[in-house]
């Protein structure tokens, strides 16, 4: 399918921005489950991603050799503002990121690799695919959990984008660090909306494309790869099943740990 990420990016917003307008005050200061970061906190870190391409910090944070690190410096600097403040910075500098960066991806220099921190490369087109993937991610399975709210729903298109940028930070985790698994290719399914078939090469990169030859074949459901994906859950609790060699298949799930 062809993706639109300035149409996924402008969803995921109005979600978070309806998902906000229903919070209490007392809600806000909630554990979230986003470890050390109660509701406010999770807020806070995708205004100040939103708003920090934007900022004298950018370069430093692109540099960064930590991302996490990164996150939580950014975090720690907004504890003292008030929830209508954090809002007010999220409403705004997400407006201006999703215009900014939409355009700029359908421009010539979608193209361009740019650097984000310790999770190394990507093509400047993909970039809006991290905050849709941080959305998503964080309002599904850290706050509105947390709080016993029913999980906002999605769709083809902005599944499509969260699994892209997964697996594109996946392919930079692999080949910076390749798992201590023999030289054979393996596939992974994922089903439903927005899924696709990856293949993961020895070399670890993974590229998007119909299911080849390989050692060992993984399916999972689309919708459940961000919370399994990145730890949130265990892969042996959700629906995920093997084909071919499973200790290979096996290795490789137990390693999977995308920021």
């Amino acid at each position: 399918m062809t993706m639109d990420r300035g149409a996924a990016f402008k969803a995921e917003r109005a979600e978070l921005l309806a998902f906000c307008a229903t919070l209490a005050p007392a809600d806000w200061r909630m554990n979230s489950r986003a470890e050390g970061w109660c509701i406010q906190d999770v807020v806070a870190h995708l205004g100040a991603g939103c708003h920090a391409p934007f900022s004298p910090s950018a370069g430093k944070i692109l540099r960064s050799n930590d991302i996490e690190r990164a996150n939580d410096v950014m975090v720690d600097s907004r504890r003292d503002r008030s929830s209508a403040d954090v809002l007010a910075e999220y409403r705004r500098w997400s407006r201006i990121f999703g215009v900014t960066l939409a355009t700029a991806g359908r421009s010539p220099l979608g193209g361009l690799r740019v650097s984000l921190a310790d999770l190394g490369k990507f093509p400047a087109r993909l970039m809006l695919g991290a905050l849709v993937f941080d959305h998503h991610t964080h309002l599904r399975h850290d706050m509105a959990p947390a709080l016993g709210r029913a999980v906002p729903g999605t769709d083809s298109n902005r599944m499509a984008v969260v699994l892209e940028w997964m697996m594109a930070v996946l392919s930079n985790q692999l080949r910076a660090q390749p798992l201590p698994f023999p030289d054979r290719p393996l596939a992974i399914t994922l089903t439903g909306p927005g899924g696709g078939t990856w293949r993961i090469a020895p070399d670890g990169s993974v590229t998007a494309g119909p299911a080849q030859p390989s050692a060992a074949q993984i399916t999972g459901v689309a919708a459940e790869f961000p919370e399994w994906g990145t730890r949130r859950a265990g892969w042996r609790d959700r629906d995920v099943h093997i084909a071919g060699d499973h200790d290979h298949a096996e290795a490789f799930l137990d390693a999977v740990d995308i920021v």
